[in-house]
């Protein structure tokens, strides 16, 4: 698996020696039914990172390889010496990239062994948003259509993402719908990506400001008598809290940077049965969770919830949404909430330790927790993330990661391996047995096709060793199946309910989405029953909120997070590429060559393919430029993928921690041909 779409793919491990030979999608899988994409292929037969094979220690300024007991054994007592006057000491990093039971296990030892709040993933940086804009308006996480409703729709709203790059499979399934005689694909979007290349319509507002666009829609709809009256009276509330601040149209389309045609197009779309899709383009804003809302609410108030329509964010990491629901991350397993008492003493029950270890929030985020070291931070345990060059002022990120006691766990290097005091080389996909969900809520299996080079353990095996280490019989097996089945009974009986799933299940089935209460349920769109019948008094529509009904949100744009500037002149954005996903160690060497910024030919300062200087109020990183009409005029584009973007990126973020990558203001300066002679020439 390598993005969150969830295709199965069969793989052949090598004749001799270990590693993947052949990787295919798997016509038996029912999500992918054997289609598959060249990155996921491409990623597990020939990836472009630099394997861990050893385990490392840091000997003065050096990494040098050493034996599994010395590293483990530095690893837990640094752990542990950091965590013995304060457990907020030690800061735990998880990932999107780890298998459910690894997720689980990590969440057991950040929260059970250690009792910290300073625990989160890299998930909140691209996701937080949206699950916080799914619980203010449902009650609960998780898109409500699934992938069953792609066909059914017959508008295809795609905002601030770009699936035929981020998510080709699901993008097919998209295009192929809207090519349908009445239906139709639009997006919005500030730059011509390749989805809008391939869309009926494009709408480009000015960055960061989608938030004021959605306003205006919602607006239009009011004036025009396009609100779904009946829906909204029957199964919403705080509309007319939300009318009471709307903006006008005109003035919030301005603010927007986009003229009222295109409102109106928008409008006109969702009259008809319409699924909105949105990325990070959304979700990665300082107002990311009020945009991600905005957006449900044009779903609510047009009565675009039900099959074949509805709000649908799409998730970027392979199991972001198995840390979700898994990882004891943003909630308790099963999306139990975190300041619910019982909630944490059924936790503390089940993993048989005191209840007053659990913390009763969630934490900072990973960004409040780096921030934090120096002060409240002195151990950081980081597995399957790179922070050096994922986080934002990546700069500020380094010297933290350098100044604290950091264990770092991972199949390749990266950046922030660096940077490690204990190194510990972890097997990655087809190395390990476990389970996955992707994100439209399915479970599937992940099975080892090779064994893990010599010297390599599995991160739930590491993971489960350092945590029994810190608390002797929190872990009485490692093995996957055990763990799963301990995760599952967590949940029963929760929103996110798992306890129906079992191994066994889908060694039959391949697939099952939650929520699964019992091993013959098969969940389809959330809060709705299809065989319902209104006329006899019963409801179609059930939420998992006090009233029981969806909620409207009532914030309004306001304003960009870094505006530019006389210093400042140019708008950076950063979005993903073909061939990369997360920080790319997978598709890129461990020395790239220098990003290649995307900028309009009336903004370039320098010819296509010349080196040129971008720096913002962080810091400066050089780059080649590739003029390009596509990009908006006053705009720059990175690759989020590139080591050095995030040296330029703000640490402004949203109130669920999810940091502001997509808006941030720079300058651009030609380099010097002596400088650029001096930088090539070696000492």
């Amino acid at each position: 698996m390598r993005c969150a779409v969830g295709c199965g793919h069969v793989h052949r491990g090598v004749d001799i020696g270990v590693g993947v030979d052949v990787a295919r999608g798997d016509p038996a899988h029912p999500t992918n039914e054997g289609l598959a994409c060249g990155r996921g292929i491409r990623e597990s037969t020939d990836p472009e990172g630099e394997w861990l094979t050893r385990p490392m220690v840091r000997r003065g300024d050096e990494l040098v390889p050493t034996t599994w007991d010395v590293a483990l054994g530095e690893a837990i007592n640094g752990l542990r010496r950091a965590a013995e006057d304060d457990p907020d000491a030690v800061a735990v990093l998880g990932s999107g990239q780890q298998t459910n039971e690894a997720a689980y296990a990590l969440g057991k030892l950040a929260r059970g062994a250690l009792g910290t709040r300073n625990y989160g993933a890299n998930t909140t940086l691209c996701m937080a948003s949206a699950v916080a804009a799914y619980y203010d308006a449902f009650g609960s996480d998780a898109p409500p259509p699934t992938y069953d409703d792609v066909p059914d729709a017959e508008t295809h709203l795609v905002w601030g993402a770009n699936p035929a790059v981020a998510h080709p499979v699901m993008f097919r399934w998209i295009h192929d719908s809207a090519g349908d005689d009445d239906s139709e694909l639009i997006v919005v979007d500030p730059v011509e990506t390749k989805t809008a290349g391939a869309a009926d319509h494009h709408v480009a507002p000015d960055p960061g400001t989608d938030l004021a666009l959605a306003r205006a829609v919602l607006a239009r709809l009011v004036a025009d008598d396009g609100v779904d009256r009946a829906f909204v009276d029957a199964h919403t509330e705080g509309f007319d809290d939300l009318l009471a601040v709307l903006p006008d149209a005109a003035d919030a389309a301005a603010e927007a940077g986009v003229d009222l045609a295109d409102v109106d197009l928008l409008c006109s779309a969702l009259d008809a049965p319409t699924l909105l899709y949105w990325g990070m383009g959304v979700n990665q804003h300082v107002q990311g969770t009020d945009t991600a809302s905005a957006l449900v609410d044009l779903c609510l108030a047009s009565g675009n919830l039900g099959p074949g329509s509805g709000p649908f964010s799409l998730t970027g990491q392979a199991n972001s949404m198995g840390t979700r629901v898994c990882s004891s991350k943003g909630t308790w397993p099963g999306h139990r909430d975190f300041d619910d008492p019982t909630a944490r003493r059924d936790v503390a029950s089940a993993w048989g330790v005191p209840v007053d270890r659990l913390p009763d929030d969630p934490g900072p985020g990973p960004v409040g927790m780096l921030d934090s070291v120096g002060d409240e931070v002195e151990a950081i345990y980081a597995v399957a993330t790179n922070p050096a060059a994922g986080m934002p002022d990546a700069t500020a990120v380094r010297e933290a990661l350098d100044e604290a006691f950091l264990v770092v766990q991972d199949a390749f290097s990266t950046e922030t391996t660096e940077l490690a005091d204990v190194v510990l080389p972890a097997a990655t996909w087809g190395e390990s047995e476990g389970t996955t969900t992707n994100m439209e809520r399915t479970i599937s299996r992940v099975r080892r096709v090779t064994d893990p080079p010599s010297g390599v353990r599995t991160d739930l095996d590491l993971i489960a060793t350092v945590g029994e280490a810190l608390e002797p019989g929190l872990f009485p097996s490692k093995a996957p199946a055990a763990v799963f089945e301990e995760f599952a009974a967590l949940t029963r009986g929760t929103l996110a309910d798992c306890s129906g799933i079992s191994y066994e299940r889908l060694d039959e089935e391949h697939a099952v989405r939650w929520p699964a209460p019992d091993a013959s349920s098969h969940a389809g769109y959330r809060y709705y029953d299809a065989d319902a019948d209104p006329s006899t008094g019963d409801e179609r529509w059930s939420f998992p909120t006090p009233s029981g009904r969806a909620r409207f949100s009532a914030a309004t744009f306001e304003g960009v997070a870094e505006p530019v500037s006389e210093s400042y002149p140019l708008t950076l954005t950063t979005a993903r590429e073909g061939d990369g996903y997360n920080t790319g160690v997978r598709s890129r060497s461990t020395d790239p060559d220098p990003a290649t910024v995307r900028v309009h030919p009336e903004s370039a300062p320098v010819g296509d393919g010349e080196a040129v200087e971008i720096e913002s109020r962080r810091g400066a990183i050089t780059a080649t430029l590739a003029v390009d009409a596509a990009v908006p005029e006053g705009v720059a584009w990175l690759p989020i993928h590139h080591p050095a973007t995030n040296v330029l990126t703000t640490k402004q973020r949203d109130p669920t921690g999810e940091p502001n990558f997509k808006q941030c203001a720079v300058r651009l300066e030609p380099v010097e041909v002596e400088e650029r002679v001096r930088e090539e020439v070696p000492a």
